[in-house]
C-alpha cells in the first residue's frame, strides 16, 4: 500500500507483474487451475480510480487468490475434480464478496486436492502441485496451490480451507504463514464442504502482518493492532503429552529453538498436561470421512466411476462408521473442547511443531519413527486436527530450515476468539526469529 501513495507503481503494473509470473511458473508447479487475468485488470483500473480519489481501504490493489472449493461468480470453480469441471457459480462466496469490497484484486483459482479429502495436493485432473523449494516434496493439501502461490510469489495472500490441517500443513510445507480461525468467525458460505463439524476458512501469506490484515478484511476486526505488542509477559504454554511424542529429531531441535526465542524475547514458558488427548485421527476421520459421504451421497449414485481413486476409497469408508461410532466422537469434541479452553485459563498460547516430521517426498505413503510406523496422511495431521475438532484458532508459521533446505513448521493455539494473541506472538516471533529465514526464501523462489 505504501508503494501506491508514494506513486512507486499502480496496481495495473502489479497486477501485470503477477500475471506475466504465473504465465512463466504455473506451468511448473501447478499451482492455479484457472487464472482470472480480464477480472484482474479490471479490478486493478477500478482500484487505481480509488486511490486517486483518496480512498485506501485494507486491501485496495493488493492481488490474491482463492482456492478452487471457494465459488467464485462467473469464474469456473471445479473443487479441484473433473466432475465439476464445468460448474460456473451463480454468486460469490461469502469471503469473496467480504475481501472484493476491500478492494482485493483477483488472480485465479488455486489447485488443490480434489473437493479436499487429502492432505497432500497431488491432482490426476489438474497436475500435481510441486513445492517451490523441492519439486521432491509434497507441498501439503488440500490448500497446497493456495500456499505454492504465495511461496512462488504467484499472489500476496490465498484464501484456503482447513478440515484438518489444510491450511496449516500446506504452509509449513512452503514455508509461508497460515491461520486457522476460530471455528465459524470467517464464513464458509459458498464453499465447498468436506465436513460441517470440522471446516474452516482463511488465509495464507508471506508473513504474519499480512495474514492478520487479511483477517482484518475478513473479520473487521482490528488484528493488524496486536503485531505491535511485543511477547513481555505472555504465558507459552508447552504440552506434556501427545504434541511432543514421536516426532522426528530435526523438528525437535526446532521445537527447542523456537522455545529459547521465546524466553529470550520475554514469554513465561508454562507446561500444559494434554494427556486427555487420545485417538485423536480417528475422531478426526469419524468425523470427516462420514460427513462427506453425506456431502456427496447423491453423485456417489450417478458418478462414482469419475471420482479419483482416493475420493472412492474415502466413501467406501464413509458407510462402515456407525452412528454409535460419530455420537460417540460428538461427545469427545465437546470434552476436548472444554478441556482446551480450560487450560488456557493459565496460559495465553501454546506452541507446537505444525508436524511431526519434515515435509515428505511427493510418494511417501508411510514413515518411520522410533520403529513405529504411521501412513503420511495419519502422521501430516497428528499435530493439527485436535483443533478442527475443538475449533480453537491456530496460526502455522516458519521456524526455519532443515539441512537440506526444506522448511519447518511452527503452530500457535489461542483460546477461541483470541487470534490477536496468535498475530502478537506470532509477529514478534518472526520480527526476531525469521529475517534470515524470509531473506533465503526470497533468493531461492523469486
Amino acid at each position: 500500500m505504501e508503494g501506491y501513495k508514494k506513486k512507486q507503481f499502480s496496481p495495473t503494473e502489479i497486477t501485470k507483474w503477477y500475471l506475466n509470473r504465473i504465465r512463466e511458473l504455473n506451468p511448473k508447479i501447478h499451482a492455479y487451475i484457472t487464472i482470472t487475468e480480464e477480472k484482474a485488470l479490471d479490478q486493478a483500473k477500478k482500484a487505481e480510480v480509488k486511490l486517486s480519489a483518496g480512498e485506501a481501504s485494507g486491501l485496495l490493489g493488493v492481488p490474491i487468490s482463492y482456492k478452487d472449493s471457494i465459488d467464485t461468480k462467473g469464474i469456473l470453480t471445479t473443487s479441484g475434480s473433473i466432475i465439476d469441471e464445468k460448474r460456473i457459480p451463480a454468486e460469490d462466496a461469502e469471503v469473496v464478496t467480504k475481501l472484493e469490497q476491500e478492494g482485493s484484486i483477483s488472480l485465479g483459482k488455486t489447485n488443490m486436492y480434489e473437493y479436499a479429502f487429502g492432505i497432500t495436493s497431488q491432482n490426476p485432473f489438474f497436475g500435481d502441485v510441486i513445492n517451490p523449494w523441492n519439486k521432491d516434496k509434497t507441498a501439503g493439501g488440500s490448500s497446497g496451490g493456495s500456499a505454492a502461490a504465495v511461496a512462488a510469489n504467484l499472489c500476496l495472500g490465498s484464501i484456503g480451507t482447513d478440515t484438518a490441517g489444510s491450511i496449516r500443513v500446506p504452509a509449513a510445507c512452503c514455508g509461508v504463514v497460515g491461520i486457522k480461525p476460530t471455528y465459524d468467525l470467517v464464513g464458509m458460505k459458498g464453499m465447498t464442504p468436506l465436513s460441517w463439524t470440522l471446516d474452516h476458512a482463511g488465509p495464507i501469506s508471506g508473513n504474519v502482518e499480512d495474514t492478520a490484515i487479511i483477517m482484518q478484511a475478513l473479520t473487521n476486526i482490528p488484528f493488524t493492532k496486536a503485531c505491535l505488542n511485543g511477547l513481555a509477559g505472555l504465558r507459552i504454554g508447552l504440552p506434556t503429552h501427545y504434541f511432543n511424542e514421536t516426532m522426528e529429531h530435526e523438528v525437535r531441535s526446532m521445537y527447542e529453538k523456537a522455545i529459547r526465542h521465546m524466553t529470550e524475547l520475554g514469554a513465561v514458558v508454562v507446561e500444559i498436561d494434554t494427556s486427555f488427548l487420545t485417538d485423536v485421527v480417528r475422531i478426526a476421520t469419524t468425523f470427516g470421512t462420514s460427513e462427506v459421504g453425506v456431502v456427496h451421497k447423491e453423485r456417489i449414485q450417478t458418478a462414482f466411476h469419475l471420482y479419483s481413486e482416493g475420493a472412492q476409497k474415502t466413501f467406501e469408508k464413509s458407510r462402515l462408521i456407525s452412528a454409535f461410532d460419530y455420537l460417540t466422537a460428538m461427545q469427545t469434541r465437546a470434552e476436548w473442547t472444554r478441556r482446551f479452553s480450560g487450560i488456557f485459563t493459565d496460559i495465553d498460547v501454546m506452541m507446537t511443531p505444525a508436524m511431526p516430521i519434515v515435509t515428505p517426498d511427493v510418494q511417501a505413503e508411510g514413515v518411520t519413527i522410533n520403529g513405529a510406523i504411521e501412513s503420511i496422511g495419519d502422521c501430516m495431521i497428528r499435530y493439527t486436527s485436535p483443533f478442527n475438532i475443538t475449533g480453537h484458532p491456530v496460526l502455522s508459521m516458519p521456524a526455519g530450515l532443515t539441512g537440506t533446505g526444506i522448511p519447518l513448521g511452527l503452530q500457535l493455539v489461542a483460546n477461541h476468539d483470541r487470534e490477536d494473541l496468535l498475530f502478537r506472538a506470532g509477529y514478534a516471533y518472526e520480527q526476531y526469529a525469521l529475517t534470515s529465514f524470509y531473506s533465503e526464501r526470497h533468493l531461492q523462489l523469486n
